[in-house]
């Protein structure tokens, strides 16, 4: 086809004798794991050695760099893991002098198995990219100039001191990074809130919010419940909104081996993806109506009495008014008309999943990010807990996330509305972290603006609004001025157009990152004189990667582990933390913010904070998702010993780890969190949430007592009998605090130190972890308590899921039907508009009849910068495209290959903006109503090549139009995630 160029030759033999030889085997010993297969067949060094020879891991030139005392070379091997998805794939990197000159996939990894994707198998570039930012730089009169880094700290923390004292501490917006580590997450979420603002947050807003919100609000915790792992252990799996095959490569080993033992998958997408192609069984759905399907399938389910009345009965609340809405709402015909499934396909997947229990559900972005992203993820669970899938090896909620520690990012880093471990902002939270961090609870008070310590900051979604709304429209003092993209990619953001007049208009943009992203091209590009603020500043910081630095990570899956650090800081970039530390000094916090940590020497002899210390105050503070017993020893100890994981159920069989003699046996790889307790209490963490057939210091565990104790006269409790196995309470019982310790007579077997620090207090705050080790270890249960999840979700704009149409539909006949929500005022500080938009496009069909959607691709990650930037993943895939089906090709003159615009509502009112420019890919991969764009690109503009207004030498290898340029205006009602999966878009041919 024309959209990719074939590689060279040698690099194609290379590879092709390494997969012959593996496929020759592998069809000898069809179900051996590829850990196992690698060590039996003696292809683990001569396919290390085939890989070597190959273009993407060519050896780098390490004869000039620093050799050891005696002058030899010396050769160093670094476990680190890959900085892409959240799969959490291992990575051995060969470094020689300094140098990072070759890398292999760890074999022993119980997660990759010895396996990379494409850009796993790329990673090294990333180390060494050429097309990084190496320098600090400013923007002056248009163009990136060179500063040093004294000027820079001095000027950027000037600015925001003025921009502070003018407009108070609400004024500046910091987007954090899904690719910190979680040290600095949680370091960064500690600096903005010395700084005073809770205007901060990151990636996952705009990922899996609304799976947090969703998940939680069921059943305690927004995180997958299970593991890759342990969907080998699944009959059935459904990937509704997934496309792992690209997104998460690495993932479908799992899948496949479940397969081959049986496992039916079922996929479920508006577009026949590469997942879908290894399907059972594939449906095709309307973007968007992911309900009407889900209860469509449930109607089947409760119709035929399949549905797990013990299950429900014991663990669940509510079910039977969802029952009734999908009998006698969501009945065949109109789950038809809405989603446009029939009724024997909707059966067929209730009875394949019926059939085949424990099942396990997937799901991405395909079903998040959307304006009932909230009550679209409530309708999976609920389709798990009537087939009492949930707390089960083989099943759960298997949601896969997207960068490499958005989960992390997420559990302990920058959010708006909580501070580390979602403990929210209320006043006792805020005390909690301030004996944390060792200092006074109102010097804090004191650096926030009236009122606004406890309020929800904006979001990353929004931050466009929060600079272009009218002020008395805003929820706090001042617009916001100031802007920092910390690791972050704005082209991931809709509404492309009004991004670029919100930057123009800041007084303080400020990037920090390894590559410069697609902001200092939008930045630098020239807007509309009118829209630019003259006294606007902007300016470039060059970060570390991962591979420069050590820390932790969180895969998806809840497992930590720890990199080390692969080589030393390039050019003149510095580590992340380095850089919020020396901003700090700036600020006047600097003494507060690394309080508790060691300091040491890091780039060019400079302090900043160990990333052990800051991991130890996590440690002994996030006790709510049990981030305490993840001691940098047992983290470091997992990843020198991968080879005694079990590969199904992540188990270690023994082991001692001779650095430490720390006894590995009963642990699960990466320890899961929740990882109960200190890492003296020796929690093996928890593999799958919510599982009563294992006792709570094995792993086990049961729904969270987190919404009341009753409601509307029904026990919110678990009933008798639904407890985690060997648990002294065999009923229901809420979350313990030192009341109920006391009641039930189990205060004297805390110490009497535990006791001081226990009084008043509940395990979530209780600092010494005594009520955590005195319920679990002595008595089985969960300090949590042990509730049902809930199937109505009260405190929920829809309590149970409707179905709502999209702000911008082609039906106007749904509309009518399923309108969406009313106009918000004040919410995350700012208003949020529904119905008003949708009632405004209800006709906009008839001039844009497409479905727009979008989404990944296995050659690139996120915005795309950093992958796009790599030469050998920039081959594989060179031009940004639109797919679209035959008959809509057709119809409109446009044969594969060719440039086409795409053009969307908010082109519509602006003067010589044509659309996006991309080229057409004909395919039935989608249908004749909807197109399909990805997410990657940027560096294009209505046309334009931006190339010029990157900084020198920091320009990405393939630049492409970003399809968010093109997207419209659409949020959650509950987390504000933007609506990117479905809008309205018309393509027509470029003629020139």
């Amino acid at each position: 086809m024309l959209l990719t160029r074939r590689s060279n030759q040698a690099g194609q033999s290379g590879s092709g004798l390494v997969n012959s030889l593996t496929r020759g085997v592998a069809r000898a010993i069809p179900t051996m794991d590829r850990r196992s297969f690698l060590r039996r067949s003696g292809l683990g060094v001569g396919a290390g050695i085939a890989a070597s020879q190959l273009t993407l891991v060519r050896r780098a030139e390490a004869s000039d760099a620093p050799k050891a005392a005696d002058g030899a070379k010396k050769v160093e091997v670094k476990r680190t893991v890959c900085g892409h998805c959240s799969v959490g794939c291992a990575v051995d990197a060969v470094v020689e002098n300094g140098v990072w000159v070759r890398q292999e996939a760890v074999f022993d990894s119980p997660i990759n198995l010895g396996a990379h994707c494409a850009k796993g198998a790329a990673l090294r570039e990333h180390g060494h990219g050429e097309y990084r930012l190496r320098t600090p730089m400013k923007l002056v009169n248009g163009k990136y100039e060179r500063i040093s880094w004294d000027q820079a700290l001095e000027e950027i923390s000037a600015k925001m001191l003025e921009l502070r004292k003018e407009s108070g501490p609400d004024s500046l917006f910091v987007v954090g990074s899904s690719k910190h580590n979680n040290e600095q997450a949680y370091l960064l979420r500690k600096w903005i809130s010395f700084w005073g603002s809770n205007n901060t947050d990151h990636q996952a807003r705009i990922c899996h919010s609304t799976t947090v919100a969703g998940v939680a609000n069921t059943w305690g915790y927004g995180a997958m419940t299970n593991s890759y792992n342990d969907m080998q252990n699944a009959k059935a799996a459904i990937y509704i909104g997934s496309n792992a095959a690209e997104a998460h490569p690495v993932s479908m080993l799992h899948m496949l081996h479940a397969k081959e033992t049986g496992c039916k998958m079922i996929v479920v997408d508006p577009r026949f993806t590469r997942t879908a192609a290894k399907a059972d069984e594939y449906v095709r759905i309307r973007s968007g109506s992911d309900i009407p399907f889900l209860f469509g399938v449930m109607h089947h389910i409760f119709k035929n009495g399949w549905e797990d009345k013990k299950y429900i009965e014991d663990r669940v609340y509510g079910m039977e008014k969802v029952r009734e809405e999908c009998l006698t709402k969501w009945t065949p015909e109109k789950v038809q008309e809405a989603c446009g499934v029939d009724e024997a396909t909707c059966y067929k997947v209730a009875k394949i999943l019926a059939e085949n229990r424990p099942g396990t559900i997937v799901w991405c972005m395909g079903q998040t990010q959307h304006t009932i992203g909230n009550a679209i993820v409530r309708a999976s669970c609920l389709l798990q807990l009537a087939l009492g899938n949930v707390g089960k090896s083989g099943g759960g909620t298997n949601i896969f996330r997207g960068h490499d520690n958005v989960q992390g990012a997420t559990d302990v880093g920058p959010n708006p509305d909580s501070l580390p471990g979602y403990y929210g902002l209320a006043e006792g939270s805020w005390k909690h972290f301030a004996k944390a961090w060792d200092v006074d609870y109102e010097w804090i008070k004191k650096q926030f603006a009236p009122g606004m310590m406890t309020k929800s900051g904006m979001t990353v979604s929004r931050w466009i609004d929060g600079v272009l709304e009218k002020n008395e429209l805003i929820d706090q003092e001042s617009n916001l001025r100031g802007l920092f993209f910390w690791g972050h990619a704005p082209n991931s953001q809709t509404r492309g157009l009004e991004m670029k007049k919100a930057m123009d208009k800041l007084d303080l943009l400020v990037v920090v990152d390894p590559f410069p992203s697609a902001t200092a091209a939008m930045a630098a590009m020239p807007g509309k004189p009118e829209d630019l603020n003259p006294k606007r500043a902007v300016y470039l910081l060059p970060a570390c990667t991962q591979f420069e630095t050590t820390g932790s990570c969180t895969a998806s899956n809840r497992s930590v582990q720890w990199r080390e650090q692969v080589i030393e800081p390039l050019w003149e970039s510095r580590t992340d933390h380095m850089i919020m530390y020396q901003l700090a000094q700036k600020l006047g916090f600097d003494k507060e913010l690394v309080k508790n940590y060691k300091m040491v020497k890091g780039k060019g002899g400079m302090l900043e904070p160990e990333t052990e210390s800051i991991l130890r105050e996590i440690n002994k503070s996030v006790w709510t998702i049990g981030y305490t017993g993840h001691s940098p020893e047992r983290l470091k100890a997992h990843m020198r010993n991968m080879h005694v994981f079990d590969v199904k159920t992540l188990r270690a069989k023994g082991g001692i780890d001779k650095a430490s003699g720390y006894s590995l046996d009963g642990d699960y790889f990466g320890l899961p969190w929740p990882c109960w307790g200190t890492a003296e209490m020796k929690h093996p963490g928890s593999p799958n949430l919510y599982d009563t057939s294992k006792h709570v210091m094995d792993g086990g565990g049961n729904f969270r007592a987190n919404f009341g104790v009753e409601r509307e006269g029904v026990s919110l409790l678990a009933a008798d009998g639904s407890h985690s196995l060997g648990a002294d309470l065999t009923t229901g019982y809420p979350e313990f605090d030192h009341l109920l310790v006391k009641k039930l007579g189990w205060w004297g077997e805390l110490t009497e130190a535990e006791q001081k620090a226990a009084e008043g207090k509940n395990w979530k705050t209780d600092s010494s972890g005594g009520i955590i080790r005195v319920v679990m270890k002595n008595h089985g249960c969960h300090p949590f308590g042990n509730a049902k999840a809930r199937a109505i979700v009260w405190n929920f704009p829809d309590p149970i899921p409707q179905h709502r149409e999209p702000l911008y539909s082609t039906r106007p006949d749904l509309v009518a039907k399923y309108p969406t929500h009313d106009d918000k005022k004040a919410f995350w500080r700012l208003p949020t508009l529904y119905k008003t938009v949708q009632e405004k496009n209800k006709d906009i069909g008839k001039n844009f009849p497409l479905i727009m959607t979008s989404g990944r691709l296995v050659e690139y990650e996120g915005g795309g910068e950093e992958t796009r930037s790599n030469p050998w993943l920039a081959e594989l895939q060179q031009d940004m495209f639109v797919e679209l089906n035959p008959k809509a090709a057709n119809d409109r003159g446009i044969r594969n290959g060719e440039y086409v615009w795409v053009k969307t509502p908010p082109m519509a009112g602006v003067e010589g903006f044509r659309g996006i420019r991309v080229k057409a890919m004909v395919t039935e991969r989608v249908d004749a109503e909807t197109v399909f764009l990805p997410f990657h690109f940027s560096g294009r503009w209505g046309g334009l090549d931006m190339a010029a207004y990157y900084p020198q030498g920091a320009m990405p290898v393939v630049r492409g139009e970003a399809i968010n340029t093109a997207t419209t205006y659409g949020y959650d009602s509950v987390t504000m995630m933007q609506e990117t999966k479905t809008t309205v878009c018309q393509i027509e041919r470029d003629n020139a």
